[in-house]
């Protein structure tokens, strides 16, 4: 069983923003409030990706979250970079092949891989438009057994998909869940959401934030409360 978490490792802060100069700034406002951030396609295509590096060295954990899908050997160089870089999750999209390769290429290093499902803006619509015959819930299910069987640490779900996977799949794998809205926030472009009370409750292990912190008037308050919001359900 997976060892608990302090409520404040629980929060990952996206730092959706467009520039470096921007993260770090951020970064500098949120101070001891956080203690783990994401860098995703914006930032990391900005030149954000060296922030991890210093983020690590502030005794900060980082999440990159490029959903990496290649052929295999493309995705595991990648994943060994990432892996010297200090990351301490990275995301690959929920194909097998692609899931083996970031793996094996894991190899003894403490960077856990997560898979990507389905991701929170789709819905059934969307994936039947996209050609594929199962809905998110079935379609979820399947990637997620094939995640667990391949040794992923854990996936990237909806706090929809959380109880189900919990049930589905034990106490050990890691779920991380988008899509999280504090009560009276806005939805944005999510279709599958929750509020941080009701992920934990759900199963979740980690809830990534961006916007609603981000976003505030007041990013240190914003993630102080979900943080307290966490530590409250999670008893």
């Amino acid at each position: 069983m997976t060892a608990p978490i302090n409520p404040r490792d629980r929060l990952i802060v996206a730092l959706d923003l467009p520039d470096l100069r921007a993260a770090e700034a951020m970064v500098d406002r949120l101070d001891d409030a956080v203690s783990f951030y994401k860098i995703g396609y914006q930032l990391a295509y900005a030149g954000g990706l060296p922030l991890a590096r210093a983020l690590k060295a502030a005794g900060k954990k980082v999440f990159v979250d490029l959903k990496l899908h290649d052929i295999g050997n493309t995705v595991g160089r990648g994943v060994e970079s990432l892996a010297e870089l200090g990351a301490t999750f990275v995301t690959v999209h929920a194909y097998p092949q692609t899931m083996k390769a970031a793996v094996e290429a894991r190899g003894q290093s403490k960077l856990k891989i997560l898979a990507v499902t389905v991701l929170t803006s789709y819905d059934d619509a969307d994936l039947q438009e996209a050609g594929y015959q199962l809905g998110v819930r079935d379609l979820v299910e399947r990637r997620a057994r094939q995640a667990q069987a391949l040794g992923v640490n854990g996936l990237v779900c909806s706090p929809e998909e959380a109880g189900h996977l919990r049930q589905l799949l034990g106490p050990d794998i890691l779920l991380v869940t988008p899509g999280i809205r504090p009560a009276g926030s806005s939805a944005d472009d999510q279709k599958r959401i929750m509020t941080p009370a009701r992920a934990i409750a759900a199963g979740a292990n980690y809830l990534v934030v961006g916007r609603p912190v981000i976003g505030a008037d007041d990013p240190k308050s914003a993630a102080a409360a979900i943080v307290e919001e966490i530590a409250a359900a999670a008893g």
